[in-house]
């Protein structure tokens, strides 16, 4: 069955800041060539810097990377390029070190969504501790799987269910946007949680295992660029969308899915997703 076509593709070079649209690209077990290759570790923890502790880090989601032959280039919100840690630490306010080596042993903070949501970004709240990858092939910088994946019928949903009319993909931070319209043909949206356990071949050759749900954190609600803070990003789901990201675990606010690659291949704006 054809799901549709992709309608966007997305790498993130540098964990946790905005990245760049693509018309095509290699994905391997790796996931998309170059997303997530890097990541800013906190000298004075030894974690990596991730948005999902809003708190110290949801000034990461104001800088934009794009990968370059020689790694990334980062530039503030006003444009400026920022070409080395000092002129990172600077702008986010603590000591940091850009890298593509996770640590051994490597980790960061997630705060808990539903706290953030009460209390604000500002707050210090309780936070849970996240190692790389279960999913995912070692050295890497994903906190689960590889390639993330959610469709326009899920962005319509939660526009149709927030104050704000509105669902950006960009808050989501997919890897493959797939176009489904603004309907999966139940009514009811969050269509991607019943693929888990199946296989998308996507083009001529990429095939993915759908594995889970994917679990959100506070980072949807937060600025991203120009997108301003919105609450809602979170709040719908919290309310219309609790499923268990993986079974056995409680239900929790989810959208999109998680997929590990089961066959390599290029990926291009407008192929076909089937089931």
């Amino acid at each position: 069955m054809t799901l549709g076509p992709v309608a966007a593709l997305y790498r993130y070079p540098v964990k946790s800041m905005l990245g760049e649209r693509l018309d095509a690209v290699g994905v391997t077990g790796r996931g998309l060539t170059g997303d997530r290759g890097y990541a800013l570790l906190d000298e004075e923890t030894g974690k990596v810097a991730s948005a999902k502790s809003p708190r110290l880090w949801r000034q990461l989601l104001t800088c934009t990377a794009t990968l370059t032959p020689t790694g990334p280039r980062i530039t503030a919100p006003d444009g400026t390029e920022l070409p080395d840690a000092d002129a990172l630490s600077a702008l986010l306010g603590r000591k940091v070190a850009l890298t593509d080596v996770p640590p051994p042993g490597g980790e960061l903070d997630r705060s808990r969504p539903d706290e953030v949501l009460a209390a604000g970004p500002d707050a210090q709240v309780a936070a849970d501790i996240v190692r790389f990858g279960s999913a995912s092939p070692p050295g890497t910088f994903f906190d689960f799987a590889p390639v993330h994946l959610i469709t326009t019928s899920t962005l319509a949903r939660i526009a149709e269910l927030s104050p704000g009319g509105t669902a950006e993909a960009a808050r989501y931070r997919p890897n493959l946007l797939i176009d489904m319209g603004g309907t999966d043909g139940s009514g009811g949206g969050f269509v991607e949680h019943t693929w888990v356990g199946q296989e998308l071949h996507i083009g001529e050759e990429l095939t993915l295992r759908v594995i889970a749900s994917t679990p959100r954190c506070a980072v949807p609600t937060l600025a991203h660029g120009h997108l301003p803070r919105d609450p809602d990003a979170l709040r719908v789901l919290a309310h219309h969308n609790r499923v268990p990201a993986l079974p056995g675990r409680a239900a929790e606010p989810c959208a999109g899915v998680y997929a590990q690659v089961v066959r390599g291949g290029w990926v291009r704006e407008g192929d076909a997703v089937r089931i």
